[in-house]
């Protein structure tokens, strides 16, 4: 084009009518003489499959908010002065101050010349230098082996064998990962196969973290729903499962349940009869189990607990021990850590196929390791600081708090929906969210029809416009034809929480009496 313009560059307008009315495509047009090339990658030409993925908790709405967090840097008014983003576990984000112990480890592998430095205890000082001496030229700058650093593998099987009451964990059937997310994806890649009626079938609870109906989406596995009984604080029912699965058999092959245990966003803690009921229907039905347990320090009812998938198969006996088939997930993210930047996570495979095995070393290899920094801070998770270990004290003490606090806030949130006409909420039993059921009128539904909006994603972006707080829309994560809900946070710190509540709650009455 420049020549033709006094070299000055045109582009074509594509999307030329023809004189009959019919748009030509884009390879028939012409500019001035000039062919009006498409682009290699559009709409049309792209992975359909990730078009189709869609992941709530970074979805519209928070774009939305991050556009007025914007506007009012910019000076625009507001009927608030801050937007509070209770959309996601973000731990550090809502305030949680890092765990001391831990940041002074990375600190020292970070920058090595500080083990000299007589401010940091001796116990990480140890710490540090037995993870720069597990890797290449003593820096976390290098690359890992792709499954992990072994040492760390090691630490984490020991950490499993103790979690578990002494059931045995080999560092071979651990690999490390960036985050749980990034295992649970590869995971489910292995075992996606097939064609129509015998493409792979992932059972997926509902509601669910969007994570999985993403991954299904992209990999063009078929997603297999089961709903959690909400009437019963979000358990699990084996009946339940059974419906899912047999009306899945008529379009697609079975092959993967996933559990979420505390759950997400549901925040229920599954009692050991659940799991075992769990463990046999996966036998019975042959099944791959997916254990998402990121959330297995993040117990707060009484009467809960949280029993790990592995320990209870174990317990089951060798008919179930040595033949269900299953991985488990923990992550650096959660619990008392809160540590999601770094992405640390695991996963240990259970009777797994030592072929696909293989493959699944072969698979992780692609993307060379995991972020060393995030396997470190790992390592700190599954060995922290010993009752003999100057930083112990500490670190116990930092460690109740942040559990005592979650708690805490987990009880005040139930109280408070409770007591607004037309919310219901489940006790937060663990995890770190909580999924109120809301009673919305008529008017507001078709108000939000009428605008192309589902409900509850109309009333969650009411609120953030009038309240200027975050939260995600129950139909991100799937629920019950007929109910909304919204997802939140419990991690803001109590007194912005109640803030928080309180404005949801003037919200909620304000909302209905303006659509009644």
């Amino acid at each position: 084009l420049a020549g033709a313009t006094g070299g000055v560059a045109v582009r074509p307008v594509c999307g030329i009518q023809r004189d009959n009315g019919t748009k030509m495509s884009q390879d028939q047009q012409a500019v001035n003489g000039v062919s009006c090339v498409s682009k290699v990658l559009t709409l049309d030409t792209m992975n359909p499959n990730v078009r189709r993925v869609e992941y709530a908790v970074r979805g519209p709405i928070v774009q939305r908010a991050v556009q007025i967090e914007r506007e009012l840097r910019e000076g625009v008014k507001k009927p608030f002065t801050e937007v509070i983003k209770a959309n996601i576990g973000d731990a550090h984000a809502m305030g949680q101050k890092p765990i001391t112990f831990f940041r002074q480890v990375l600190a020292l592998c970070s920058y090595p010349d500080l083990l000299e430095d007589n401010k940091f205890p001796e116990d990480a000082k140890k710490r540090a230098r037995r993870i720069l001496d597990a890797c290449g030229g003593h820096s976390i700058g290098a690359y890992s082996a792709s499954q992990g650093i072994e040492c760390i593998r090691q630490d984490v099987a020991r950490y499993i064998e103790r979690r578990d009451g002494g059931i045995p964990s080999s560092p071979d059937n651990i690999y490390l990962s960036t985050g749980a997310s990034d295992a649970i994806v590869t995971i489910l890649k292995l075992l996606v196969c097939g064609e129509g009626r015998d493409r792979t079938g992932v059972m997926i609870s509902i509601p669910q973290y969007p994570l999985y109906s993403a991954a299904l989406a992209d990999l063009a596995a078929v997603q297999i729903s089961y709903y959690l009984d909400e009437e019963n604080c979000w358990s699990l029912n084996v009946e339940e499962l059974r419906r899912a699965l047999k009306e899945a058999k008529q379009y697609c092959k079975p092959r993967v349940l996933c559990i979420i245990n505390p759950g997400n966003p549901t925040g229920q803690v599954q009692s050991r009869q659940c799991i075992e009921d769990v463990i046999r229907f996966a036998k019975e039905e042959h099944l791959f189990l997916m254990a998402d347990e990121v959330y297995q320090d993040n117990v707060y009812a009484d009467g809960c607990k949280f029993h790990s998938f592995k320990k209870v198969l174990f317990e089951m006996g060798p008919e179930f021990s040595s033949t269900v088939e299953m991985a488990s997930f923990h992550s650096t993210s959660k619990c008392y850590m809160g540590e999601c930047g770094f992405r640390g996570g695991y996963m240990e495979v259970i009777n797994m196929d030592p072929q696909v095995k293989a493959q699944l070393t072969k698979l992780v290899s692609v993307r060379l390791c995991p972020p060393v920094p995030g396997q470190a801070l790992l390592e700190l998770v599954v060995n922290p600081p010993q009752p003999d270990e100057p930083s112990y004290s500490t670190f116990m003490k930092e460690r109740t708090a942040v559990l005592a606090a979650l708690g805490e806030k987990a009880r005040l949130t139930e109280e408070t929906f409770n007591s607004v006409p037309g919310i219901t909420c489940n006790p937060v039993q663990g995890a770190m969210y909580t999924f109120p059921c809301i009673s919305l009128p008529q008017k507001a539904i078709d108000k939000a029809k009428e605008e192309g909006l589902i409900p509850d994603m109309f009333y969650c972006m009411k609120l953030l416009e009038e309240e200027g707080i975050c939260l995600v829309p129950g139909s991100g994560f799937g629920q019950k034809e007929g109910t909304f809900h919204f997802r939140m946070t419990i991690l803001p710190p109590t007194e912005k929480l109640k803030v928080v509540l309180q404005k949801i709650r003037d919200f909620h009455l304000r909302f209905t009496q303006e659509f009644s």
